[in-house]
C-alpha cells in the first residue's frame, strides 16, 4: 500500500472511530439547558446518554457478526444513514422521551462506524503494520472527548442545544460521503462467514463458558461504568453545584481527558517493563483508593472544587491504563474468533456503562451521588478481577497481550 494511499485510510477510519465520542459527549454542556427547556429532570435528561450507549452496546452486537457475514460497506453506510436521521430529528424533538428514543438510534449507528473501522484494520494489516495503525486510531478515540465538550460549548454560544446536533448531523453527512468514496469493500466473499444466526450463537456460547474471558469484559465494563458515572454527571455537577459556565466546564472536562489519553501513552512504556496483569492490578488499586479519596471530599466538602477534581483526574488516570490491557487480556484468550469477542467487550463496555448514568440520577445530580458510582464501579472492578478472574491464572496470557496492550 502506497503512502498517500495509508494516508487516506487513516484519515477515513479515524472519522469513524471519532465519530462515537463525539455523539457521546458533544451534548454534556447542554444537558441542564435541555433539562430546562424541556420541562424535565436532570435523571431523564441522563437517560438519554443511557440510550446512547445502549444502541452502541446492542448495536456491537449485531453488526459486527453481520458485517462479517456480509461485508463491510453495507453496515457502515446503513449505521452511518441511520445517525443522520437520528440527529436531524432530534433537533425537531419535542419531549425528552422522544430524544431518549432518538439516542439509542444515534447509538446504534455509530456501532457500525465502530465496529467496521477496527474490523478494516483487522482485515488489511497484520503483525506490526497493524499496531501502528490501531495505535493512530486509539490516539483519535482519546482526543475526540477531549475536544467534544469543548466544541458543544463552542456551538452553544451561537446556539442552543439543537445545535449541537444540527453540528452531527453535518458530521455524519461528511462522514458517509468520505466512506462512500474513500473506504473500499476490504473482506472478499470467500472470506465471509457463514452459518448465520445459530453459528453467532455458538461463538457467544463459547464465550460466554470462559470464566476468565468473562471476568476480564466484567473488569473492563465496571471501570468504563466509573467513566460514565464522570461523564453523565459531571456537567451538573460543575455547573450547577460549583457555579462553572459552559466553557469552563469544557475546559475541565478535556483537562480529565488528557489525564485520561497520557496514562494510555504511559502504559505503553510500562508494558516494556511490566506485564498487563500487574499493570491492570496496579491500576485498578490506585483507582479505587482515588474513588474513596473523591467520595470523602465530596461528604465532606473539604478542599471544594479543586479537591474533587484532582481526585477525579486521578480515578481517570488510573481508568486510562486500566481499559488497555484488561480488553487485551481478554481477547488473547480467543483469537479464531477475535471480531465476535471484540464486538462482545464492546457492549459490555457501553452497557454496564450505560447502567451508570441513570445510577447517578437516581442517587441524585450533585457530587455526592456521582463519587459513590465512580468509587463503586471501581470498587467492584477490583473485586471481580480477584474472584472471578484470579489473577494468577493470567501468567500465561502476559507473551500474546503485550502487544495488543500496548497500541
Amino acid at each position: 500500500m502506497t503512502t498517500a494511499r495509508r494516508l487516506r485510510l487513516v484519515l477515513v477510519l479515524g472519522s469513524l472511530t471519532a465519530i462515537g465520542p463525539l455523539t457521546i459527549d458533544m451534548y454534556l454542556p447542554a444537558l441542564p439547558e435541555i433539562a430546562v427547556d424541556l420541562h424535565t429532570t436532570s435523571a431523564a435528561v441522563q437517560l438519554t446518554l443511557t440510550g446512547t450507549l445502549a444502541g452502541l452496546a446492542v448495536g456491537q452486537l449485531l453488526i459486527g457478526p453481520l458485517s462479517d457475514a456480509v461485508g463491510r460497506r453495507k453496515p457502515l453506510l446503513a449505521g452511518v444513514a441511520l445517525h443522520i436521521v437520528a440527529s436531524v430529528l432530534c433537533v425537531l424533538a419535542p419531549s425528552i422521551g422522544v430524544i431518549g428514543v432518538l439516542r439509542v438510534l444515534q447509538g446504534l449507528g455509530v456501532a457500525a462506524a465502530s465496529v467496521v473501522a477496527m474490523a478494516v484494520v483487522r482485515d488489511l494489516f497484520d503483525g506490526a503494520a497493524f499496531a501502528r495503525l490501531f495505535s493512530r486510531l486509539m490516539l483519535v478515540v482519546g482526543v475526540a472527548p477531549v475536544l467534544a465538550p469543548t466544541l458543544g460549548s463552542g456551538l452553544l454560544r451561537w446556539s442552543d442545544w439543537r445545535g449541537v446536533f444540527i453540528a452531527l448531523a453535518a458530521f455524519g453527512l461528511i462522514l458517509i460521503t468520505v466512506a462512500a468514496f474513500g473506504l473500499p469493500e476490504t473482506l472478499p466473499p470467500a472470506a465471509r462467514r457463514r452459518g448465520g444466526v445459530l453459528a453467532t450463537a455458538r461463538v457467544y456460547g463459547s464465550l460466554l463458558r470462559d470464566r476468565t474471558f468473562v471476568g476480564l469484559v466484567l473488569v473492563t465494563g465496571l471501570a468504563m461504568a466509573a467513566l460514565f458515572a464522570y461523564v453523565s454527571g459531571s456537567s451538573f455537577v460543575f455547573q450547577e453545584q460549583y457555579g462553572l459556565d459552559e466553557q469552563q466546564f469544557g475546559i475541565a472536562f478535556g483537562a480529565g481527558a488528557v489525564g485520561l489519553i497520557a496514562a494510555t501513552q504511559l502504559n505503553v512504556r510500562l508494558l516494556n517493563r511490566y506485564s498487563p496483569q500487574r499493570i491492570l492490578i496496579a491500576a485498578l488499586g490506585l483507582g479505587t483508593v482515588a474513588g474513596l479519596v473523591l467520595t470523602t471530599f465530596a461528604v465532606t466538602d473539604f478542599g471544594g472544587l479543586p479537591a474533587v477534581l484532582a481526585s477525579l483526574w486521578v480515578v481517570l488516570f488510573a481508568a486510562g491504563l486500566a481499559m488497555p490491557n484488561a480488553p487485551a487480556l481478554a481477547l488473547s484468550r480467543h483469537g479464531e474468533s477475535a471480531g465476535t469477542a471484540a464486538a462482545m467487550l464492546g457492549a459490555v463496555q457501553f452497557g454496564v456503562g450505560a447502567l451508570s448514568a441513570p445510577l447517578v440520577g437516581a442517587l441524585g445530580t450533585g457530587v455526592v451521588a456521582m463519587a459513590v458510582v465512580v468509587a463503586g464501579g471501581m470498587i467492584a472492578a477490583v473485586a471481580v478481577l480477584f474472584v472471578v478472574v484470579r489473577p494468577a491464572q493470567l501468567g500465561d496470557l502476559a507473551p500474546s497481550a503485550v502487544t495488543v496492550a500496548a497500541h
